[in-house]
């Protein structure tokens, strides 16, 4: 068998140790003669896995006692809606940071529900960094402060935890969750997607404080209500139980590896040799400033764009695939989250060394 290397932004590469073990588990979970997807969820099996990933989660991430704990469906995109329907609490209004493509649809969609100050934006720059915190207009009457901690499109990450007074911080982590240590306590809510760092889609992590549930928007359905799924243990409804199964694992090999602090140096080591070559390179260019770079999600260009299409078949042919830019900023785009060894970004640099021997 043969294992490419997987630059996908989402569904993203799973460690190889986790579909392993699932692979073993599959028909016969730990002796219980089923498949953790045949299980009820309100049985003693699925209860005890459920369990063990929301401690080694709360672990890894050392989250207080005063935070909830939340394992949902919708992903994301259905959090732009049900963060506002949860988080309003009988205000009108929230602030917004634009720093790309999944803030703009966070502020779309918040629209619906609430009057949205865009307090900050880089889209007058493309879109190439983080706006710097002193020319953030916040209001401080606001619901809360919301932002993207990592463009998984255009590349940029917030490498600093913003200070908001008494408003509310929170933050779409889909793309950079687990990447690294991450002060809870400073957020008030923190949300994603699990298909990047976490495990396959289909699961949604909420991370919220305790005190900031319970005046939900009135016609919020009751399988989104935070306080409603904290209340039934996030099993209100059928929770996506296998997906929940897998997470846990990656939980369990996050640890293995030495926890957060360690995957932040893995990460910032594979980065580093990706961005290196950037920089040394005319052939190729990064569109972000060095300052706001992602650790997870990294955007290049080529000189000449004519080449595009070269470039990525030659990369397939050594095994190397996903690693088309999206389509709203075009280009090329290396995701190489927790899962991607440094094999694969020493293996990318050496075939962009090739082809620009080649093509340049």
């Amino acid at each position: 068998m043969t294992r490419v290397f997987n630059f996908s932004a989402g569904p993203a590469a799973l460690p190889e140790p986790v579909l392993k073990r699932a692979a073993e588990e599959m028909l016969d979970w730990h002796g219980s003669g089923m498949s953790v997807m045949e299980m009820s969820h309100r049985g003693k099996e699925f209860i005890s896995i459920h369990a063990k990933a929301e401690a080694d989660l709360r672990e890894l991430l050392a989250i207080p006692a005063n935070y909830k704990v939340l394992f949902l469906q919708g992903g994301a995109i259905a959090e732009n809606a049900i963060v506002p329907m949860n988080m309003l609490r009988g205000k009108t209004s929230a602030d917004y940071i634009d720093t790309g493509e999944w803030s703009k649809k966070s502020i779309k969609e918040a629209k619906k529900y609430a009057a949205i100050n865009v307090a900050a934006s880089s889209a007058a720059t493309g879109y190439d960094r983080v706006p710097a915190r002193a020319e953030w207009k916040l209001d401080p009457n606001a619901a809360y402060v919301h932002i993207c901690s990592n463009e998984t499109i255009g590349g940029v990450e917030y490498h600093f935890t913003p200070e908001v007074g008494d408003v509310p911080l929170v933050a779409d982590m889909s793309s950079s969750i687990l990447s690294r240590p991450v002060d809870v306590s400073k957020y008030g809510l923190i949300y994603g997607g699990a298909q990047k760092n976490i495990g396959p889609a289909g699961l949604t992590i909420v991370i919220v404080r305790d005190d900031l549930i319970g005046q939900p928007h009135p016609a919020l359905p009751s399988a989104f209500d935070y306080q409603l799924q904290a209340e039934a243990d996030s099993m209100l409804n059928t929770p996506p139980t296998y997906a929940i199964y897998i997470a846990g694992l990656v939980f369990e090999w996050l640890k293995d590896r030495g926890g957060l602090s360690a995957m932040e140096a893995h990460n910032r080591r594979k980065a580093a040799v990706l961005y290196d070559h950037l920089d040394a390179s005319t052939f190729y260019r990064s569109p972000v400033q060095r300052a706001d770079r992602s650790l997870m999600n990294v955007p290049f260009k080529l000189k000449d764009e004519s080449l595009d299409g070269a470039f990525l078949k030659g990369a397939e042919a050594r095994g190397m695939l996903q690693l088309k830019g999206h389509r709203a900023v075009g280009g090329m785009r290396a995701s190489i989250y927790n899962a991607m060894p440094i094999e694969g970004v020493q293996a990318l640099v050496a075939y962009m060394k090739d082809f620009e021997a080649q093509h340049g």
